[in-house]
């Protein structure tokens, strides 16, 4: 499992951020060709995120590059792109499955011989890409994960956008069903308030309730925030690690149910246990057993 808790937006036309993208401790650095340029700088943009991919050191960050939809300028970023070397390509605007094999077979053609297979993360941000959510999960090994954007989807809708979100309610729980039905990562949108840390923290929150994995961040003071509230706390760790206490001693007395703290402990309560120590451990937060 890749962690991606936060997936951080970088202007791809912007030299100082992309050359100190690595320092500020994302998951994932997203080098972005779309929503921060302008149509005149696409093609000065791409020029500075290829160089990037192949000069600059992002540390343990997953390098992410958003493309333009292939109906504008996507179709000059795949084989610009590709060829450098990214981990993956966020696809914008994702409505359907064939969407997502057009771009496969772009990526495929433009990849090098031996080149480790670039991943696609599919970003939903229409009516159409929430309906069509699981089959766009589903629709190719690339696709890893499902992120979901409010500001686009929102407008589509003619709603109002909230901080509290009550409009896209259900647009989360879908994308979050969908992800986890096709067995993938769900990646919850921005919050795009950057000056409201209890906003954030709150969302975040909500997020994390809901089953998202990670979330899309705007700005590098989000970052530790984010990851403050998906990390698993010494609570959550203490209490996963009695689950499976309690579970081995049951199987090494024979018996097939567990219980704990009065409550009984089956295989969905020892799924969510594994998770969280598997988390923790990958954090440096919990010793390997």
């Amino acid at each position: 499992m890749d962690l991606r808790r936060t997936m951080l937006f970088m202007p791809g036309n912007n030299p100082g951020m992309l050359q100190n993208g690595g320092v500020f401790g994302a998951d994932a650095i997203i080098l972005d060709l779309e929503d921060a340029v302008a149509p005149l700088e696409k093609d000065a943009a791409r020029l500075l995120v290829s160089k990037a991919l192949k000069t600059v050191d992002y540390a343990n960050s997953e390098k992410v590059v958003r493309i333009n939809p292939l109906d504008t300028f996507g179709r000059q970023d795949i084989p610009a792109i590709v060829p450098c070397r990214p981990d993956a390509i966020l696809v914008p605007k994702v409505e359907k499955a064939e969407d997502i094999h057009e771009v496969v077979r772009m990526v495929a053609a433009a990849e090098q011989p031996g080149q480790t297979p670039v991943k696609l993360i599919a970003l939903l941000e229409t009516p159409s890409g929430i309906a069509e959510s699981y089959q766009i999960a589903k629709a190719d090994e690339r696709v890893v994960a499902l992120a979901f954007g409010a500001e686009d989807y929102t407008a589509s809708l003619g709603a109002k956008r909230t901080k509290e979100g009550t409009e896209i309610f259900s647009a989360r729980t879908t994308v979050v069903n969908s992800a986890a039905a096709a067995g993938i990562q769900s990646i919850d949108t921005p919050f795009t308030d950057v000056n409201d840390r209890e906003g954030l923290i709150a969302d975040t929150d909500l997020a994390k309730r809901l089953g998202f994995k990670g979330k899309l961040a705007i700005n590098p003071r989000q970052v530790d925030d984010i990851h403050s509230v998906f990390n698993p706390t010494e609570r959550d760790i203490d209490w996963a690690q009695r689950v499976l206490r309690a579970i081995r001693k049951a199987e090494a007395e024979g018996s097939g149910v567990a219980s704990l703290d009065g409550k009984m402990v089956d295989a969905p309560i020892v799924a969510r246990a594994e998770r969280i120590l598997f988390l923790a451990r990958l954090l440096g937060l919990a010793e390997e057993a």
